[in-house]
């Protein structure tokens, strides 16, 4: 009787799985993320240019089919010269919040911007391009001016500022999320040399081969396996995303064992292995990494361990080298704090962010702070389950960067 339950169980729980399937492969577009990256000498990362971009988050419902531009973005294609120049052209920089591979492009901040001044501002001429690449701090953008940016010569620069970008400035911290060597990184990056001077160091097209080693983590097998099925089965996509809940304690009852989800021998591993180069001795001075995930978040203490104070540093240096370019190029500067995880004034991401701002004299835009004195909700305008601009988040972006453009107007002059 028992194995007759028992083979009842799984003919139930096999049915139940092929109807799911047929069900969700009649009722959904496709299954999995295809991002299209390569490697471009002297920028790093790039989109391969003309490629379709499929991006899918299940529990949100969104799915979004993008092409990527000539240049390797997720935007239009660039304006012509001729138009750029015979008006306020302004380029918007940034990491995945500009490129947004979440959003439709006519949907996305910058477009609406421009359609928005078009009515509002037309005097001005207003064109925008956006060069954005997800995980990217203001270091590895500078190509994204140099190479591209730059060929049209905008009046305004926007530098669309997100809080992990105090972590992506660091090599040694964009190294531990990555595990990368922070000698041999696919961006541009920074490092002192001996004598702690900041040097931009450009782009390793072999970075692949300095990545650095895996654990052979117990359970490992287990998430290889489900990370197949995933890529191949509507139904289990759709536990995985929708339900991972279940997923996760599926894993940890066919593992047999769980480790403390506050800790992560992985990170910890790469951390010591990276704290041993010569570049980096000091990353574990006063800090453990095992809370990993939550390290942009350590930005709001008041007192910050001596590698993310050099992560500051870093991000001057950063923002130093636009202003550099910016002015060299006549463009005046701006940088955006995008949503409500940088805040405003009294929120110590912010505080900082706008100190180095203020002491540079570029304007800081707060689109959390528009939303505010708007009355708005700033998680209406957040993807669920991805935290990234949706549709209201954009069009909030856009409204923010108009209002800061109607009252400085004399930087497109």
């Amino acid at each position: 009787m028992a194995a007759y339950n028992a083979l009842l169980f799984i003919a139930g729980a096999l049915l139940i799985a092929l109807v799911g399937e047929v069900y969700f492969r009649l009722t959904k577009p496709f299954i999995n993320n295809s991002l299209h990256l390569h490697f471009v000498d002297g920028v790093g990362l790039l989109r391969k240019p003309n490629a379709e971009v499929y991006y899918a988050k299940w529990n949100d419902d969104n799915f979004v089919v993008s092409r990527v531009n000539s240049l390797g973005f997720l935007d239009r294609e660039p304006v012509s010269a001729e138009r750029a120049a015979a008006g306020c052209h302004i380029a918007f920089i940034g990491d995945s919040f500009v490129e947004s591979k979440e959003s439709p492009i006519a949907d996305k901040f910058h477009v609406r911007m421009e359609e928005m001044a078009a009515r509002e501002l037309p005097r001005l001429a207003v064109s925008t391009q956006a060069y954005g690449i997800g995980g990217t701090g203001q270091i590895n953008q500078l190509p994204f001016y140099d190479e591209y940016a730059r060929r049209l010569n905008p009046k305004v620069v926007v530098l669309v500022f997100f809080r992990n970008d105090f972590v992506e400035n660091s090599s040694a911290l964009k190294s531990l999320g990555y595990g990368a060597d922070p000698d041999h990184l696919p961006y541009m990056s920074a490092q002192r040399d001996e004598s702690g001077s900041m040097k931009l160091r450009p782009p390793d097209p072999e970075f692949r081969r300095f990545m650095l080693p895996q654990l052979r983590l117990p359970n490992a097998w287990h998430d290889r396996a489900w990370g197949r099925l995933v890529r191949i089965s509507y139904f289990a996509k759709w536990l995985d995303e929708k339900n991972g809940w279940v997923v996760n304690r599926i894993k940890t009852i066919g593992a047999g064992i769980g480790a403390p989800i506050e800790t992560d021998p992985q990170i910890t591993a790469w951390a010591d292995m990276i704290a041993a180069l010569p570049c980096c001795s000091s990353l574990l001075d006063g800090w453990q990494p095992a809370r990993w995930k939550s390290l942009h978040t350590q930005f709001t203490e008041e007192h910050l361990p001596p590698v993310l104070e050099d992560a500051l540093e870093y991000t001057a240096f950063g923002i130093d080298q636009f202003k550099l370019r910016a002015d060299r190029d006549g463009a005046r500067m701006a940088i955006m704090a995008a949503t409500s995880y940088m805040g405003t004034r009294g929120d110590p991401q912010f505080d900082r962010l706008n100190a180095i701002a203020d002491s540079r004299g570029i304007p800081v835009i707060s689109d959390y702070d528009y939303i505010v004195r708007q009355g708005y909700d700033a998680e209406d305008g957040l993807w669920r389950f991805n935290q990234h601009w949706n549709a209201i988040g954009h069009q909030w972006a856009a409204e923010a960067v108009l209002e800061w453009l109607k009252e400085n107007q004399d930087v497109c002059e």
